[in-house]
């Protein structure tokens, strides 16, 4: 399950319970923080669509184009390094294995992944771009 915004409102609001002790003022904080939040997510929401429509490959381009790298780059570290690295010994032949790649890979990964699902549940609800 994705963090949404939900879920940085409600984080938000266990710091204010924390340090805001007066109820009318923790209430006051409540609201000013929620619509804030609400309406940055607005916002960005805005940005995506308009980056996602944009003519321009070099605007609408490059979330596919950070897939492909990650996409490539997990190919490279997990299935070609270690096939390339097994059949040079088979061959005879043995080669040093390619420099592991950051951990951070993966959070790349998931994260896209997560934005693949919810592309996949607009197209199931019919609010998929046509």
């Amino acid at each position: 399950m994705a963090f949404g915004i939900d879920d940085a409102i409600a984080a938000a609001l266990k710091v204010v319970d924390k340090f805001i002790p007066d109820p009318e003022a923790k209430q006051q904080a409540e609201a000013e923080l929620r619509s804030s939040l609400q309406t940055w997510d607005k916002g960005q929401t805005e940005t995506n669509t308009a980056e996602a429509q944009n003519g321009n490959w070099f605007v609408a381009g490059w979330r596919p184009w950070i897939g492909w790298v990650c996409g490539l780059a997990l190919a490279v570290q997990f299935v070609v390094g270690p096939l390339a690295v097994w059949a040079f010994d088979v061959a005879g032949h043995p080669i040093q294995a390619p420099p592991a790649l950051d951990d951070m890979l993966w959070e790349l990964m998931f994260g896209m992944l997560g934005m693949g699902g919810l592309r996949t549940f607009e197209k199931i609800k019919g609010v998929a771009r046509k």
